[in-house]
C-alpha cells in the first residue's frame, strides 16, 4: 500500500496505514457497500454526475439508503486539496452499511462514508487480456451493481497477471462475452464496433457508457449484441474500457496476438478529443 495515497473517513483526512474503519462494520466484514472509482486528469474529476447517479442505483439495489453526496463532495475536495494536484490517477469513494452485526443481516447504522485518491501510472498503448475459467452470474441478485464485494475479481484478476495479461475476461452461465474484473469490452468485425447489452450481467460502465455514446456521435456503427465468448477466437480487434484506461487496444487475448486495429484507433482518438472539452458529459 503507498503512504501516497489520501484518506478520507465521515469527515476527517486519516493517515493511509491508520486505523479508521470499525471492526463490525458491514462493509469489512461482509462486504455490505458500494463503490466508485473515477479518473482524475490535472486535478479534476471526470465524469463525476454519472459516478454519482450509478452509486445510487447501487445502493437502491443494496436495499441501502441513499448516499449523503454533499459528504462525499466534502471528501473529494479534502483529498483533492492535499498535497499538489494529481495530474493522473484515481478517485475512489466507498458507502458501507456502518457497523453491523457478524452475519447478513443489518443494524440500522449511519452509513459509513470513505473517500481516497492516488496518482498512478498512465495505462500502456496497448495489452493483454486472458479469459477465466469462471463465470459472471447474469442472475445474481448483485448483477449490475458495483459493490465491495470485490473477492471474485481479486481472483480473477490475479490468474491473468499470471498470465502476462492487464484483465481478465468472464464469460456469463450462457457462454456469453461479459466483462472483465474493472472493464467492459469491446470487439470489432467488419468494422462495427460491437459490445455485450447490460442483460449480459455487465457493469453499466461509466467509461463504455460514454465511448458508446461519443463514437455514435462521432458517426461510428456502435452496437449492443449477445456475442458468444467464442468471438474472441476471431474478431478483427479488442479493446476494452475503464475509468483509468478510456479506450485501451487489446494485442493478444490468452495465446492469440492481434493487432490494434484502426477502429479501435478511431474509437480512442473520438474519447480523448471528446473528453478535453466535456469533463462532466
Amino acid at each position: 500500500m503507498s503512504d501516497d495515497v489520501r484518506v478520507w473517513v465521515n469527515g476527517a483526512l486519516v493517515g493511509p496505514r491508520q486505523p479508521a474503519i470499525a471492526a463490525l462494520d458491514h462493509g469489512v466484514t461482509v462486504g455490505d457497500g458500494a463503490f466508485e472509482t473515477c479518473k482524475v486528469t490535472h486535478g479534476q474529476v471526470f465524469a463525476a454526475s454519472r459516478h454519482a447517479r450509478r452509486l445510487d442505483r447501487t445502493l437502491a439495489g443494496l436495499g441501502l439508503p441513499p448516499a449523503d453526496h454533499d459528504q462525499i463532495a466534502a471528501g473529494t475536495k479534502a483529498v483533492l486539496s492535499e498535497g499538489d494536484p494529481i495530474d493522473f490517477g484515481r478517485l475512489r469513494y466507498s458507502v458501507t452499511g456502518g457497523p453491523g452485526p457478524l452475519g447478513s443481516d443489518r443494524h440500522d447504522s449511519p452509513l459509513t462514508y470513505i473517500v481516497t485518491a492516488g496518482s498512478q501510472p498512465r495505462p500502456p498503448a496497448s495489452a493483454a487480456l486472458a479469459v477465466v475459467p469462471w463465470v459472471r452470474n447474469e442472475r445474481s441478485a448483485v448483477a449490475g451493481l458495483k459493490t465491495t464485494s470485490y473477492a471474485e475479481n481479486v481472483v480473477a484478476l490475479a490468474y491473468a497477471k499470471e498470465r502476462g495479461a492487464i484483465e481478465a475476461v468472464f464469460g456469463n452461465t450462457r457462454d456469453e462475452l461479459c466483462e472483465g474484473t474493472g472493464s467492459n469490452i469491446f470487439v470489432v468485425r467488419d468494422g462495427v464496433v460491437l459490445t455485450p447489452p447490460l442483460s449480459s450481467g455487465c457493469l453499466a460502465g461509466i467509461t463504455r457508457g460514454v465511448t458508446i455514446e461519443w463514437c455514435r456521435e462521432d458517426g461510428m456503427d456502435v452496437r449492443e449484441e449477445m456475442l458468444p465468448l467464442s468471438v474472441l477466437d476471431d474478431c478483427d480487434e479488442v479493446f476494452i474500457t475503464s475509468s483509468t484506461k478510456d479506450v485501451l487496444a487489446i494485442d493478444r487475448v490468452d495465446d492469440r496476438t492481434l493487432v490494434p486495429g484502426p477502429v479501435t484507433a478511431r474509437a480512442a482518438e473520438v474519447f480523448a478529443r471528446y473528453a478535453a472539452t466535456r469533463m462532466d458529459p
